[in-house]
């Protein structure tokens, strides 16, 4: 099995080291990544500027690995369609620094990358985790997860969307499938001004409020009662 793996936090992000060498168990893996941290990039690709990819010097051993300046969209695009000499059987991405899941799954630049993996018929998985850790349960579980991720049957351009839980062991309590995307929001946003600009401008800084409200069956109500979740995607 050919795995590429990509991701939205950069290509020196501890996430992606684990999960390529989680993924080693399971084929052939290459890494193609963002030589910057690009959250939040969604689905953006690059049209009108060069896309410069170059080796790097990756911490898990046998794993080819390169850094691209574009987007992670982007990174899917060149790596599965140039810089492998065959295209990929499935693409992995992440695993991100905080939870992809709820009404975050459409500004995510680690779910758009798995769904450019996805629209060029390719399996595709987007994986994540609480922003800051803990990492125990993502750690002891990822090889689980991903043999029955890697074995789930998907339509043209549905994704496999992962999160898990940033508890302890002691508190896990289990994998949750076929979860519903909360229509809630993680956070409740609001912009805040910090600055007054030559020319009448003014400068806004995005500030969240954080929200536990959310619905029974979703992949937001599974993580904040301490479960991975699991559920499929659609973005056509």
């Amino acid at each position: 099995m050919r795995i590429l793996i990509t991701n939205d936090d950069g290509i020196d992000s501890p996430g992606i080291a684990r999960l390529a060498g989680a993924a080693k168990d399971f084929g052939e893996v290459w890494v193609v990544a963002p030589m910057h941290q690009r959250s939040a990039a969604s689905h953006c690709i690059t049209l009108r500027e060069p896309v410069d990819v170059y080796p790097h010097d990756f911490p898990v051993p046998g794993v080819k690995a390169y850094a691209c300046s574009g987007m992670p969209a982007d990174c899917v695009r060149v790596g599965g369609l140039s810089v492998m000499p065959h295209k990929p059987d499935v693409v992995l991405s992440g695993i991100n620094d905080g939870y992809n899941m709820a009404m975050d799954l459409q500004y995510s630049a680690t779910v758009g990358a798995a769904f450019e993996g996805a629209f060029q018929g390719w399996h595709a998985i987007a994986l994540s985790e609480r922003y800051g850790g803990p990492r125990e349960v993502a750690d002891a579980y990822i090889k689980e997860v991903l043999k029955e991720c890697l074995d789930m049957k998907t339509a043209y351009a549905q994704v496999i969307n992962v999160n898990f839980p940033g508890c302890s062991l002691a508190d896990f309590r289990g994998i949750k499938r076929d979860c519903k995307t909360s229509t809630s929001a993680i956070f409740k946003d609001h912009y805040n001004v910090i600055e007054e600009l030559d020319g009448g401008g003014i400068r806004y800084m995005i500030e969240g409020v954080h929200n536990e409200e959310c619905e029974d069956g979703t992949d937001f109500k599974a993580l904040l009662e301490n479960y991975i979740s699991i559920g499929v995607i659609n973005n056509v």
